[in-house]
């Protein structure tokens, strides 16, 4: 880690509008200019503290030294996370929000997750083979909203399909673009909320019934650490939080297929899935990509680090994506090398796609189980279950965006189903893959 003494500080009076402009290339850029992982700098008016890699991740998502309430911008609780989420809670308030979502990810819901994913998917390949043509992210916010909902416990009617799809993509869109995106994510929210708030109080009234182990059932009914449940508002964003970051995965999802078009050898691996290369690839594509730039907490108390005071409340910016591709960490960091991921024994601060630390006390997403399975069946699923030709297109995704695509979204035709494919599902769904 190079730590330069004293920390060097960002040109300009406030950086907000750089980093923006500048997207994913805003953190790592700074630090190469200023020689130094740790750097200052000025964000929404405020001293930030930026830092990057393996150390700072560990020091980031220590509970004893950082907070995340009053650290989330407002603009992304409108629009993205919701406001009271878990993402803004700590100590034991955040304990036990965290193990809400936690009892929702038991391996057997964890594997009802990839069967409905699947079922979704496999539908959708129906349809596809009667189209002209397939622009994949938008497929796959479609069949993630399907199947979020339907293992949530949500009850989605088809005529509602479209319009829900386009909200939760509208706030997974807004957290770093202009204003007119972060307008269309607040509107989407609002929407999306009244939406699931109404779900939750037909719940509590007894006049719908959903599964006992469904996020729909078991956050209508949790209970704070006063002992209250949540406010019907509150737990509908808690719900969405729930299934929302598995249709973010999207992205993830259309990217790899980009990496499987890009690295044919990886489509005839992926088909022998010796050595569970599938979940190498999948860890590959989460490491390499870029989707979340950074994440931001607060200072709780004094302390030194580095010979660095960090001073109670100042804002600190972990660089997710430059911590992904460190060179401290990762060798070849620039290049697409899923064996990399071979027995693998690396620390949970080095590799932070969707958060740093322990899943259970700390801020790691726990929807990561489900993120991972999902990617790792729907590739095989791609080459074990249907064919399809990409035509010429504008593959390139920009860094400046967050978060990114293809610009293209990834168009492929002639699609077809492998003639064996029923007997391939069949397989995939009675053999669940097992995540590390």
């Amino acid at each position: 880690m190079k730590v330069k003494t004293p920390i060097p500080k960002a040109k300009g009076i406030d950086n907000s509008m750089s980093l923006i402009k500048e997207g994913f290339h805003f953190l790592p850029n700074r630090r190469e200019e200023l020689g130094s992982d740790i750097f200052e700098t000025r964000l929404m008016g405020k001293k930030a503290v930026c830092m990057s890699g393996e150390e700072a991740a560990e020091v980031f998502y220590d509970n004893d030294k950082f907070k995340r309430k009053g650290a989330l911008p407002k603009p992304l609780q409108l629009s993205l996370f919701g406001t009271g989420s878990v993402h803004a809670l700590d100590g034991e308030a955040h304990k036990n929000r965290k193990r809400m979502f936690l009892s929702m990810f038991t391996p057997e819901r964890v594997e009802d997750m990839n069967r409905i994913a699947l079922k979704h998917l496999d539908n959708k390949v129906n349809q596809w083979q009667k189209r002209d043509k397939v622009i994949l992210i938008d497929e796959m916010h479609e069949i993630l909203t399907r199947a979020g909902c339907e293992w949530a416990g949500v009850p989605l009617k088809e005529e509602e399909v479209e319009q829900r799809t386009a909200e939760v993509g509208q706030m997974i869109d807004s957290f770093g673009g202009s204003l007119s995106r972060w307008r269309n994510g607040k509107k989407a929210r609002d929407s999306h909320e009244e939406w699931l708030e109404g779900i939750i109080k037909k719940i509590r009234k007894g006049k719908m019934e959903v599964p006992a182990n469904t996020a729909a059932y078991i956050v209508a009914h949790h209970r704070e650490l006063n002992g209250k449940r949540l406010d019907s508002r509150q737990a509908a964003i808690e719900l969405s939080n729930s299934f929302r970051p598995l249709i973010a995965t999207a992205y993830f999802l259309t990217l790899g297929a980009v990496a499987m078009h890009e690295h044919p050898e990886t489509m005839e691996k992926l088909k022998k899935d010796e050595g569970n290369y599938s979940h190498m690839f999948s860890q590959e594509v989460r490491r390499y990509y870029p989707f979340v730039p950074a994440m931001a907490a607060k200072v709780k108390k004094d302390f030194v680090w580095h010979d660095y005071k960090f001073k109670k409340d100042t804002l600190v910016v972990l660089d997710i994506f430059g911590t992904n591709r460190h060179p401290d960490n990762w060798e070849k960091a620039d290049e697409f090398i899923p064996e990399r991921f071979k027995d693998w024994k690396g620390s949970p601060f080095s590799f932070i796609p969707q958060g740093g630390g322990d899943h259970h006390i700390g801020h790691r997403c726990a929807g990561e189980w489900l993120t991972v399975m999902v990617m790792r069946s729907f590739f095989k699923y791609f080459v074990n279950n249907m064919t399809y030709h990409v035509p010429e297109q504008n593959l390139a995704y920009s860094l400046e965006r967050m978060p990114t695509f293809p610009k293209s979204g990834f168009v492929i035709t002639d699609v077809k189903k492998a003639s064996d494919s029923g007997e391939k599902m069949q397989e995939m769904m009675h053999n669940p893959i097992t995540v590390k």
